[in-house]
C-alpha cells in the first residue's frame, strides 16, 4: 500500500494547483482522477470561451498566454497540461476513488480501481461536472437526451430542444441554430439567467427577438419521446417535434462520498459543506475542501479565479502541522 502526506483526489486546475503547494512545502502526495487531465475542461463544449481573463486561471505562477481577450477551451487544457508537465505533478488518472475510510491512529486509506493507499491528509478537490441534475421526467433516458453538450455540428438540420437558462444552454442554442438546426429553447424562469456572459447576451435576445431561435419562458419540458418532446408553457401543453434534446440543467457535487466521510453540511437543502474558511479543513481532521465543491449546490460561488487560493490555505495548514522544511517546487526544463 502506497503512503502519502497528502492525497488529492481531483485532477482539475485547482487539484494541481494543490499539487504545487504539496511540492513546494516538502510533501509527498499524488493526485488521483477518475477521468482524464482536467477532465471537466475536456467535457466542455469545444468552441466555448472561459468569462474570465486568462490571468485569473493561471496557477503555479505559471503565465498563461493567449492571443484572445478571453482564452478559450483549447487553449486551457493546452495550459493545464504544460503547467502539470513543468512540475512534473504525480498524476494517477483515470483511476476514480471507491472508498476514503479513516483509522483510529487518524491516516486515511484510500481504495480506488486500481491502487490502494494510505494518506495522512486528504484534499477534495473534485468539481461538479460529472453529476448531472436531472429533470427526472419520462424519456430523459433516451439516448437522443444529453446532459453534456459538445459539438454543434452534430445537430445540423435537426429539430433541437436546449433546456438551459445559463451559458451553457444559451452556447448550445447559438451554436447549433448556426450550423443549421431547428432550435427551441426551453427556459423555467421568465428570463435569461443572470450569469449569461454580457457579449453573448444581446446575440441570444437578438435571435428569440427575430424568431431564429424560439424561446418559451415560464416553460418546462415534461416528457420525451422518440420523435416529438413535450413542454408546459404558459399558454398550455405543447408537443413539438424533436430529434434531440440537451438539457443544460446544471450539475452538482458528488455529496454522497462528503456525507460517507462524516463532512457536515450546513442543511440538506443546500448541501453546502462546514468548513474552516481559514484552512478550509472540513469538520473531520485532515480532509480538506478546495474549489466548486465548498459551495455546496451553488455552483456559481467557487470558480477557479477565486478558488485559486485554496491551495494555498490548505498546504500552510498542512505544513504547519507536519513541520517538515520546505522546498522550491521549480518547473522541469
Amino acid at each position: 500500500m502506497e503512503e502519502y502526506d497528502v492525497l488529492i483526489v481531483g485532477a482539475g486546475p485547482i487539484g494541481l494547483g494543490c499539487g504545487i503547494e504539496a511540492a513546494k512545502a516538502g510533501l509527498t502526495y499524488v493526485i488521483v482522477d477518475k477521468g482524464a487531465l482536467v477532465n471537466s475542461l475536456y467535457n466542455y463544449p469545444v468552441f466555448m470561451t472561459f468569462f474570465s481573463t486568462s490571468q485569473k486561471l493561471e496557477i503555479g505562477g505559471v503565465p498563461f498566454v493567449s492571443i484572445n481577450p478571453k482564452p478559450n477551451r483549447n487553449e486551457a487544457i493546452e495550459y493545464y497540461r504544460r503547467v502539470a508537465e513543468k512540475f512534473d505533478l504525480k498524476l494517477r488518472l483515470f483511476e476514480e476513488v471507491r472508498t476514503i475510510g479513516k483509522t483510529p491512529a487518524g491516516v486515511f486509506e484510500v481504495l480506488t480501481t486500481k491502487n490502494a493507499y494510505k494518506a495522512k491528509n486528504i484534499v477534495i478537490s473534485t468539481g461538479f461536472y460529472d453529476v448531472p441534475v436531472l429533470m427526472n421526467i419520462p424519456g430523459e433516458e433516451l439516448p437522443k437526451v444529453t446532459h453534456y453538450y459538445k459539438d454543434p455540428h452534430l445537430y445540423a438540420f435537426q429539430n433541437v430542444v436546449v433546456v438551459g437558462a445559463n451559458n451553457s444552454g444559451v452556447d448550445a442554442a447559438l451554436e447549433t441554430y448556426r450550423k443549421g438546426a431547428n432550435v427551441t429553447l426551453v427556459i423555467r424562469g421568465p428570463e435569461l439567467g443572470p450569469h449569461v456572459k454580457y457579449w453573448v447576451r444581446p446575440d441570444i435576445e437578438n435571435r428569440i427577438k427575430e424568431g431564429s431561435v424560439k424561446a418559451w419562458f415560464n416553460s418546462e419540458v415534461t416528457a420525451i419521446e422518440e420523435g416529438s418532446v413535450t413542454i408546459k408553457t404558459p399558454e398550455g401543453e405543447l408537443k413539438v417535434e424533436n430529434d434531440f434534446v440537451i438539457a443544460m440543467t446544471g450539475y452538482k457535487p458528488d455529496f454522497e462520498m462528503l456525507k460517507k466521510l462524516g463532512v457536515q453540511v450546513a442543511d440538506e437543502q443546500s448541501n453546502v459543506p462546514v468548513y474552516d474558511p481559514e484552512s478550509m479543513e472540513t469538520n473531520l481532521t485532515g480532509l480538506y475542501l478546495a474549489g466548486v465543491v465548498c459551495g455546496g449546490m451553488d455552483t456559481h460561488k467557487w470558480f477557479i479565479e477565486n478558488s485559486r487560493i485554496h491551495a494555498e490555505q490548505i498546504f500552510k495548514h498542512i505544513g504547519a502541522k507536519i513541520q517538515r522544511p520546505a522546498v522550491t517546487a521549480s518547473p522541469i526544463i
